[in-house]
């Protein structure tokens, strides 16, 4: 029976898109205040490379800088993005805790797997409560390979999960259901891209869709 069910965060639960660029901004403004940026803010860059390990996206957004700039550039940005979901700046998509309600009284069991970091994390199921539905929340900082798929796995073997789906807005999210024998649900979402949604077994433009999935493999699975 499908009782398992793994969200990523980024773009599929949280609305991500509502701090990004006013923590980006902050961050870069920073980087020019101490004369290491004099270029516009890479926004559409980072939109382009959402979903990716923050190490991976700084190589990307500061190709040409240290190891320490990036390190540096990272712990600020996270505290950014950390006080704006603190001051309420940030939202979950339409409809998330009326699905998670759903699944709850359903006895799904509901888990997060992130790339974003512990603290970051952390703030977003604390802010919003989630841990009122959510059993455990994974971030790709417990593991050393960066791998998203990895991550469910390390869910998988610890909750003994024999069927479940993986829910995201990107490859990797796809990726992960895919390589740990999962139903891929990709979510046509702010950051999703197209080609890359084409490889989900099946896609949602809006949470409340997945009520209706599940009811209806629950009817499936029943007979």
């Amino acid at each position: 029976m499908l009782k398992s069910l793994i969200f990523d965060m980024d773009g599929t639960l949280f609305q991500t898109d509502k701090i990004l660029e006013l923590s980006l901004d902050d961050t870069f403004n920073n980087l020019r205040s101490l004369n290491l940026w004099d270029k516009e803010t890479p926004i559409d860059k980072y939109r382009e490379i959402m979903g990716v390990p923050l190490p991976k996206v700084w190589e990307a957004l500061l190709p040409n800088h240290s190891k320490e700039v990036r390190e540096q550039t990272d712990a600020f940005f996270l505290t950014r993005l950390i006080e704006n979901i603190r001051n309420g700046n940030g939202a979950l998509y339409p409809n998330v805790i009326e699905v998670f309600d759903y699944l709850k009284t359903n006895k799904y069991s509901i888990y997060i797997a992130s790339n974003g970091l512990i603290e970051y994390l952390d703030s977003i199921v604390k802010y919003y409560n989630l841990d009122n539905w959510v059993s455990e929340t994974f971030s790709i900082q417990q593991i050393e390979t960066l791998d998203k798929g990895d991550l469910v796995k390390t869910i998988i073997s610890k909750y003994d999960i024999k069927a479940g789906a993986v829910i995201g807005d990107r490859l990797s999210d796809i990726n992960a259901a895919k390589d740990n024998g999962l139903i891929a649900i990709g979510c046509k979402f702010d950051f999703s891209v197209e080609d890359e949604l084409e490889h989900a077994d099946i896609v949602i433009d809006d949470f409340i869709q997945l009520k209706k999935i599940f009811t209806e493999m629950k009817k499936i699975l029943s007979n």
